[in-house]
Parts: structure tokens; C-alpha cells; sequence
């Protein structure tokens, strides 16, 4: 408790002012003014059709900007962040948001490994191609705007089916010399996140900066945490067509993980703990530089090079859950642990132009763009580590897997706006990528046969089109191939549980979607939309069973998928529907997604029959996702109260319904109620209140054959917090 005290102690003294920041922020940007009262909107939007050198015309967008009362902030809740997106599927890892795990249209979940994640707009994947999971996640509290591009990002952004999510840190504030804003939050099991950042201008220099940690002991014994971020912005605008901005950023954090269960495990206490020697430890470093150049009103450069170092370690007993991790009484201590320590070394550059010119009486837009990124993954994995019970990554004996992997990476693109008419566009584009990839070491102790070492060349191609139907709503349909290389973990695995085919392949597809959007005054927002998707070659897993009856997890390419679906948003403000310039508002949001992800092609051998996989269900895809809230908003109130319904889904490809090892099965469907509040007072300062899961049900999002399992992983039951902040 001494500790606790003195980082409240040290953060009061810093108290800046979160509240103020964000009302002036939303001023320009998401506020209404009703009889000199000010709303604050929180409701999504999607991008314009140009934003900086970007063209999103004819796409798929959201605009999200994460608001205290909307969410809950402090532990960065993912589901709540992201309910107002239709189709975000969310692993619910820890109730600590150390981890941004999301995926869409039968994407994988795990660490976003099916996503572009970007921050400001560079990646921060760990290694985009080989090892492509994002290990590094800034907290909420600093991101001022959430932009996101489904599969038809992949022609500006990269192959990926996932798409895109944009993590836009706060901009500095420009109308002071300096300004600090804090907020502390302490809540259930020992939880205590602090965030701090200071904000200005002097001359032609502009400034952000913040410092994040959050610890914890976790919902379930065995699993405390200790996370820190870290992160600067110092922009220098030379004269008013330029400016150049150096940004680093830093994240790491210790977990211990407190294992997988049996679902005989977690029937009877899904809040035990099998594991206490397990952990897990990323660092990651981003800096940066962005230079941008406007030669005219009509033509922008953008530059962006940023480095990525960092390390990703874990130590672990991995056995399967009903194996206690014990005493082993012949060696009169615990046994030896498993250590795995990857190293990634990156560099990045990509310039992008745009430039608007008439055609015939219209204004059409043209933007292309080259990319260079290099890449080298130092693997080693299998090592034999010690008997102790801490955080100990010193080895007995070697590694089993000892690899250097390296990627090249040379991308081009091109998409041009041609406005056919006043209303109705049309933006075709293209993307043409190189990946050189290479590997060399030794896996158990022998020379790897080396099977990664290719060069790929392919081409994407979209097209997108959009028409504005009225000034407050448009049809758009978009397009677009995507592309997605087999992974070196899919070659290299660290568990104990999967076999990988030899003969791995690329997954190849595209994506497709027809939408209508837009609102009726401040009354009624709605979004619509139809998607396909289809992903050929896709790697999955497959629960195979071996001559002596145990079970393992075989990788390979299953066949064809096809995601077909729909995804709706809608809000109605109730109270302004009746009186519209009503000083407060209650609204209602409903964001729903059917996504029936199925398997069209595929086939495994059992008992020496092909027995066909059609008609699976691809792995980890529920058919429903349906998030519903209220909000009410005034002038010093922000509340929220939400509902999440998440339906079943399977972990393997063969859709298998029990495994006693619970490292594949059935994940049951699921019903969750949060709530968050937010109260501003005083101009400057605020209160926030959050409870997750508030009845307290039992669920999982998760089975894994791998870290940090294996078996069920447990999703958090109830928690709470509740913070104080302050902007000066």
C-alpha cells in the first residue's frame, strides 16, 4: 500500500488536465452548439474521401474518437472502445489492455497478426510479413482518433485481409506554451494505471509527450502485470508549406500468466490458476521522423521512415493443463522451464504523393506511393531453462530453434478519385509488392531445411465507387485483392502441440463491399453494408490423432474460405428527436455483424478416409456479434451502459466439439454488460467510474494451442475502477 500511496502522491502533484484537452479537441471536431451549451459528440463517422495524401473515397471507414464515459479507457476495454464498429471480433486476453487483439470477416484475433496497426500512420506489426503480431499498444488515454479501413486498404496500406486501424496520438495544443493533463485510476485486484502528458507550442516548435503505467495482480491468481509506455512528439514547422516531426515511442510490460484449463477446469473454477513460473515480456521501441511538404494547395508529399527494435521473451511450463505444474519428486525440484526470446530489428520508408487537377469542370485527386522496409527476426525458442520460480531467461541448455529470419520489402501504389459526375465517383487503384524473404540457423539441434527462402512478386488491383445519393447520404461499393504470405511461426513452432505441413502455401483473395451511409439531421445515424470475402489457401489448424491416441494440432492450408455478410450501425438520439435543441441527449446505438465465414473447399484424412471439410465454419469466426448501448450527454455528464452478445465458434478448422486437452472445441457464445461514466466539473477537472462484466458471467473468447496456454483461456468476470484527472 506504501508503494500505492506514494504514486498517488507524486501523481497529484502532477495533475494536468485530461478534461479540457478533450473539449477543446472536440470543439473543432465533434461538437454541437445548442443555445451556448456544449454536447459533446461521440458518435462514429467515416473518413472523407481525402485526408492528408490518403484517398478513402468509395471504402469501407470508420472515424472513432475514444471518449471517457463511452468506454473504459484506463484498461483500454476493446470491446467497448470498438462497439460502435460493426464486426470486430475481440479476444478478451486480460481485462489490463496490454494487448489490441481484434480481427474481422474470419481474421485471426491474436495480437491483430491479420491487421495493418499503424500509429500516426507508420506500422508497428512487429514484423509485417514474417512474424507480422502487433506486440505494441499505446494507452487510449493518448489516442485522439481511431481510423479504420477494412479490405480495401490493402492497395494503400498492405496485402493484408484485415485491413487497417490507424492509432492517431493527441495532437499538441497549439494555444498554449504549456499544459499538462493527468488522470489516476485505481481499481478491483489491485489495479492502478497513472497517465500523464505535457502539451504546447513555442514559436515554430510544437510539442506532445506522455508517460503511461498500469499494474496490477489480475482478475485471476498468478496474473499480475507491469506495464509502461512512453512516448514524445516534437514538431518544427519551418514555414507554412513545411514541418518535420521526430516521434519515439516505447512499451513494454512484464505478465505473469496463470495457464490454459480443461473445460473440466474451467466448469469448476474458471478463475483458477494452473499455472505461477509462466511470463511473458515485449519491448518494443518506435522512432520516427515525418516530414510533410505542401508545394500547393493542390499537391502534398508525405515521408515517413521510423525504426522498430525490440524483443518479445517469455519462460513457461508448457504442458497441457491437467499436467500440474509440481515438485517432480525424482529431481527434488520443479522442472526446467521453456525459454523463447525473439529480437526484431526493422526499418521502414514510405513517400506518398497526392495531387488534385481538373478534369473537364471536375476536381479529381491522384495519390501513389512507394514503400522500402527491411526486416531481421532473431528466433530462438526451445531453450531449456531453469527450475526457479521467477522471471529467469538464463538457459541449461541451448536452444532448440535458433534462426535468423530476414524480410525485404519493396511495395508501389497508385489510386486517383475521377469524379464522372458532381455526385458519383470512381477510384481505381493497384499495388504491386516484392517480398524477399530468407532464413538460416538450426532447429533441434540440426541445419534447417531451409523452406522459407522465395521471392514473391504480385500485383493487387480495386476499384472503388461512390455515389452521393443526398448532401447526408452515399452509396458506395468497393473491391479489392488481397494477399497474405504463409508466417514464420507457421514453419517454427514453439509448442509442444502442432505439426506443420511442409508444403505450406499463400493465401490469396479479395475483398468486396456495397454500403449505404449517412444521418438524418442530429437524429438518426445509420451505416449498411455488404461484404464477400474470399481468402484461398487459408492456413488454419486441424485436431489430428496420432498412433497413441493423443491429439495434436496440425498446420496447414485447409482449402477456401468465403466470409459473406452484413454489417449494420445505427443511432437515434431520443431526447433531441423530441426537442432539438434540448441541452442533453440520450441515445441509443446498436452495432450488429453476420458473418457466415464458411469453408468451400478442404479435406482431412481420418481413419484412412477423406472426409470433407465444406461447410465448416472457419476457425475462431462467431456468426453474430451484436453490441447495443445508451448513452445519455450533458454538459458535465457522460454516461454509457452496453451490451455485447457474441455468438459461438470453433478453434479448428474440423470444427471439432470436445478435445480433454481444451486446446481446441467448441467457444460457447457469450452475453456481457459494461458501464462507464465520466463526470466534468470545476472547467478543468473530472471523475470517471468503470465496471466490466457487471453480472459477472463466465465465458471465454479463446482456446490456443500455444502461448499463453494451452487450453481455454478465462475472460475476466466483474471488475471495477475509478479515476480522478485534470488539465491545467
Amino acid at each position: 500500500m506504501t508503494l500505492l500511496y506514494k504514486k498517488l502522491y507524486i501523481s497529484a502533484l502532477l495533475l494536468g488536465a485530461a478534461q479540457l484537452a478533450s473539449a477543446q479537441k472536440h470543439k473543432l471536431k465533434d461538437t454541437v452548439t445548442l443555445d451556448s451549451v456544449l454536447i459533446r459528440e461521440t458518435r462514429p463517422k467515416y473518413l472523407p474521401n481525402v485526408s492528408g495524401t490518403n484517398i478513402f473515397a468509395g471504402k469501407r471507414t470508420f472515424s472513432v474518437v475514444p471518449a471517457e464515459g463511452k468506454a473504459n479507457l484506463a484498461n483500454n476495454n476493446t470491446r467497448m472502445i470498438f462497439a460502435q464498429v460493426p464486426g470486430v471480433n475481440v479476444w478478451d486476453m486480460d481485462g489490463a489492455g496490454l494487448q489490441l487483439n481484434i480481427g474481422t470477416r474470419g481474421t485471426d484475433t491474436h495480437r491483430s497478426i491479420e491487421t495493418n496497426i499503424r500509429q500516426n500512420g507508420y506500422n508497428t506489426n512487429s514484423d509485417m510479413f514474417g512474424y507480422p503480431e502487433d506486440h505494441y499498444t499505446p494507452p487510449m488515454q493518448a489516442v485522439g482518433e481511431i481510423q479504420i479501413v477494412r479490405g480495401s486498404a490493402a492497395l494503400q496500406f498492405g496485402s493484408q485481409f484485415g485491413g487497417m486501424v490507424n492509432l492517431k496520438i493527441k495532437d499538441p495544443d497549439t494555444t498554449k506554451v504549456f499544459g499538462f493533463e493527468s488522470e489516476q485510476t485505481a481499481g478491483s485486484n489491485k489495479f492502478f494505471n497513472s497517465y500523464n502528458a505535457i502539451s504546447g507550442k513555442s514559436g515554430k516548435i510544437s510539442y506532445y509527450a506522455y508517460y503511461s503505467s498500469r499494474t496490477g495482480d489480475g482478475w485471476r491468481p498468478d496474473a499480475a502485470f507491469n506495464y509502461q509506455a512512453y512516448y514524445a512528439n516534437i514538431k518544427y514547422q519551418f514555414n507554412d508549406k513545411g514541418s518535420l516531426a521526430f516521434q519515439f515511442s516505447r512499451m513494454d510490460y512484464r505478465q505473469q500468466i496463470a495457464g490454459g484449463l480443461t473445460d473440466a477446469q474451467f466448469n469448476a473454477d474458471n478463475r483458477q490458476s494452473t499455472r505461477f513460473r509462466n511470463f511473458f515480456n515485449p519491448e518494443i521501441n518506435i522512432p520516427a521522423l515525418l516530414f510533410n511538404y505542401n508545394f500547393s494547395p493542390n499537391t502534398k508529399l508525405e515521408v515517413t521512415s521510423h525504426l522498430l527494435w525490440g524483443q518479445r521473451n517469455s519462460v513457461q511450463f508448457i504442458a497441457n493443463p491437467n499436467v500440474p505444474d509440481t515438485v517432480n519428486t525424482s529431481i527434488k525440484s520443479y522442472n526446467p522451464r521453456q525459454v523463447d526470446r525473439d529480437y526484431y530489428t526493422g526499418f521502414t520508408t514510405e513517400a506518398r504523393l497526392l495531387h488534385s487537377y481538373q478534369l473537364g469542370n471536375l476536381k479529381s485527386t491522384f495519390t501513389a506511393g512507394i514503400r522500402y522496409f527491411d526486416e531481421t527476426t532473431k528466433r530462438r525458442q526451445k531453450g531449456t531453462g531453469t527450475t526457479a520460480t521467477d522471471f529467469d531467461l538464463s538457459l541449461i541448455k541451448p536452444y532448440g530453434i535458433d534462426l535468423h529470419l530476414h524480410t525485404d520489402n519493396y511495395a508501389a501504389f497508385a489510386e486517383n478519385i475521377f469524379n464522372i459526375t458532381s455526385k458519383f465517383s470512381v477510384t481505381p487503384g493497384f499495388r504491386y509488392e516484392i517480398i524477399k524473404t530468407d532464413l538460416n540457423g538450426v532447429i533441434n539441434n540440426a541445419t534447417f531445411p531451409v523452406n522459407y527462402n522465395s521471392t514473391r512478386n504480385f500485383p493487387l488491383f480495386g476499384t472503388g465507387l461512390q455515389y452521393q445519393l443526398t448532401g447526408t447520404s452515399q452509396l458506395y461499393g468497393n473491391i479489392s485483392q488481397a494477399y497474405r504470405p504463409y508466417i514464420y511461426a507457421n514453419v517454427t513452432p514453439a509448442d509442444q502441440l502442432s505439426v506443420i505441413d511442409p508444403n505450406l502455401k499463400d493465401s490469396k483473395g479479395y475483398n468486396v463491399d456495397l454500403g449505404y451511409r449517412g444521418h438524418l439531421s442530429y437524429i438518426f445515424n445509420y451505416d449498411f453494408n455488404l461484404y464477400y470475402v474470399y481468402y484461398g489457401n487459408r492456413v488454419g489448424s486441424l485436431t489430428e490423432t496420432a498412433a497413441n491416441n493423443s491429439t495434436y494440432l496440425y498446420v496447414t492450408n485447409i482449402g477456401n474460405a468465403v466470409a459473406k455478410g452484413i454489417e449494420a450501425y445505427t443511432e437515434l438520439s431520443l431526447l433531441r428527436s423530441i426537442n432539438h435543441s434540448s441541452p442533453s441527449d440520450l441515445r441509443i446505438f446498436n452495432s450488429l455483424s453476420y458473418d457466415h465465414a464458411r469453408y468451400t473447399s478442404g479435406a482431412i484424412s481420418q481413419s484412412g478416409k477423406n472426409v470433407s471439410l465444406v461447410g465448416n465454419w472457419a476457425e475462431g469466426t462467431p456468426q453474430w456479434i451484436d453490441r447495443a448501448g445508451l448513452t445519455y450527454l450533458s454538459k458535465h455528464v457522460v454516461t454509457t451502459l452496453q451490451y455485447s452478445y457474441v455468438g459461438k465458434s470453433y478453434s479448428d478448422a474440423n470444427n471439432t466439439a470436445f478435445n480433454p486437452t481444451g486446446a481446441s472445441g467448441v467457444v460457447p457464445a457469450y452475453h456481457i454488460f459494461d458501464a462507464s461514466f465520466n463526470y466534468t466539473f470545476l472547467k478543468h477537472y473530472h471523475f470517471t467510474a468503470n465496471v466490466n462484466n457487471i453480472f459477472d458471467a463466465k465465458y471465454f473468447t479463446r482456446r490456443i494451442n500455444m502461448y499463453p496456454g494451452p487450453g481455454i483461456l478465462p475472460a475476466d468476470g466483474r471488475t471495477f475502477n475509478i479515476g480522478f484527472g485534470v488539465k491545467i
